[in-house]
């Protein structure tokens, strides 16, 4: 049987072409500046400190050198696939936020004139939309052509902001780090897209799936850049103020807490005693994730340092014996593991916030309460809403919830994400396994040669003698 063609020489410049023009046009049609951008707004009055750039940019840069760095490096751990790890990873970020500024303007933001009205928030906003992207790639890493990426991306980003925009706008749910939002829907979203791109021959082993010294080093460092920068990717859209105080705080000691115990049962759980670089590159993170539907609320330090050890438990279990699982009897081939460090981990925060919401009390958080549960609030016309108002100048009215119906909102909304997400990545995996989207054969995946110019060392026997084969997760 011939070969399906897998050169990118008409392939990749015509979708490229193609998209560009799309966002040309759609950025010249609906695009503007917001308030704060824009020279007409600004006089002699205006003080340029007070400008929001100065509270949001930092995040952004933040959330910049994570999804471009950290997860770059992080995905270059294969030996002969560094290159498709780091540069894929580039170009797919690069197309989805420029895509998710115009689909997420368009869904969430509202149209203030016909025009989507652009801020340093709404690129925070889009770079999340992009880690979805990210986190769901990692279940094809070395499975997928660049051209196969960018559709994935082009599908993805859509149905990832009808979900946000359904969850947050109707079912109105908590959920500041974004364990329902982020991580529960682009690790269904991935594992509906790999289910649907399997290759038996996979369940076997590769030849080229395989780390080195220097790779594994190189992953390393992304997890150590994505370690640092996390308590920024839970905090960039908290409330300003305590609420985002407490959420870097709670980052910080669930990340800490993993990472400790990462190393534990690394150990433990290896047949000769010893520490495996794919568990300190994957499980020390899995406590940014767990504390993530809690992470702004007043839950403790102890209740926090919990979560890291329990979500980097679940994590390691999950690589050590769920994934196998998953490939020889489901079909899902998931390359990264990200049902590990995203799916169990996240679904361990959503019953986290679900158990802070149902406990949550005025004792505890004083009238601040309704700010942070804000579909708590009571309803306009509600003698409690003035008084409220009178301590909290601003509060908008909510929807009057009590705590157990605001926790069954939040069930649904994981319910409804994981069916979403699934469906979106079956039907995503469908068009990606249509011909001429240069699909690498069995046996080219994970080899940089298919797709780029590699230099003649590329391929050197160093670091042969590491059959360190497991999972290494976006």
């Amino acid at each position: 049987m011939k070969k399906r063609s897998t050169s990118l020489r008409i392939r990749l410049p015509v979708l490229v072409l193609v998209l560009e023009g799309l966002l040309l046009s759609l950025y010249a049609a609906f695009v503007t500046y917001d308030d704060q951008a824009n020279a007409r707004l600004q006089s002699n009055d205006t003080n340029p400190m007070d400008n929001t750039l100065y509270q949001d940019y930092p995040f952004f840069v933040d959330i910049q050198v994570m999804i471009f760095l950290g997860f770059g490096c992080l995905l270059a751990f294969f030996r002969l696939y560094g290159f498709g790890g780091m540069v894929f990873n580039f170009l797919t970020a690069t197309f989805s936020i420029q895509w998710a500024i115009l689909v997420q303007g368009f869904f969430q933001f509202r149209f203030d004139d016909g025009k989507i009205h652009l801020g340093v928030v709404n690129l925070i906003n889009a770079e999340f939309a992009c880690a979805v992207v990210l986190i769901s790639c990692g279940a094809v890493l070395g499975k997928t052509s660049p051209v196969q990426l960018l559709v994935m991306a082009l599908l993805e980003v859509p149905i990832f902001t009808i979900n946000e925009w359904v969850v947050l706008e109707y079912i109105r749910i908590t959920d500041a780090g974004g364990s329902i939002l982020i991580h529960l829907f682009a690790c269904y979203f991935g594992l509906g897209v790999t289910f649907m791109l399997y290759r038996p021959c996979l369940n076997q082993g590769h030849a080229k799936e395989s780390t080195s010294y220097h790779s594994d080093i190189l992953s390393v460092m992304g997890t150590l850049i994505l370690w640092v920068f996390w308590p920024s990717f839970n905090s960039a859209l908290t409330l300003k103020g305590d609420d985002q105080h407490r959420a870097i705080l709670h980052t910080f000691i669930g990340l800490s807490a993993s990472t400790l115990t990462a190393f534990a049962l690394s150990a433990m759980l290896n047949k000769n005693g010893k520490i495996t670089m794919a568990d300190v590159q994957n499980v020390t993170l899995a406590g940014g994730v767990t504390v993530g539907a809690c992470v702004d609320m007043m839950i403790s330090p102890a209740a926090a340092y919990a979560l890291g050890m329990m979500g980097c438990t679940a994590c390691m279990l999950g690589y050590k014996y769920l994934s196998p699982f998953l490939a020889q009897r489901l079909r899902v081939q998931d390359q990264c593991g990200i049902h590990n460090l995203h799916g169990l981990t996240g679904l361990i925060s959503c019953t986290a916030g679900i158990a802070a919401i149902l406990t949550a009390s005025e004792e505890v958080y004083g009238p601040s309460m309704y700010e942070i549960f804000s579909h708590r609030a009571p309803m306009e016309g509600d003698p409690k809403l003035l008084e409220l108002q009178a301590l909290i100048p601003g509060l908008q009215p909510g929807l009057g919830r009590s705590a157990k119906e605001q926790a069954l909102y939040q069930v649904a909304a994981v319910f409804s994400t994981i069916g979403m997400s699934t469906l979106g990545g079956i039907f995503t995996g469908f068009v990606l396994s249509l011909p001429y989207l240069a699909s690498p054969s069995d046996d080219l995946c994970f080899d940089d040669e298919l797709f780029f110019e590699v230099p003649s060392d590329y391929d050197s026997p160093m670091g042969l003698n590491n059959t360190n084969t497991e999972d290494a997760v976006a």
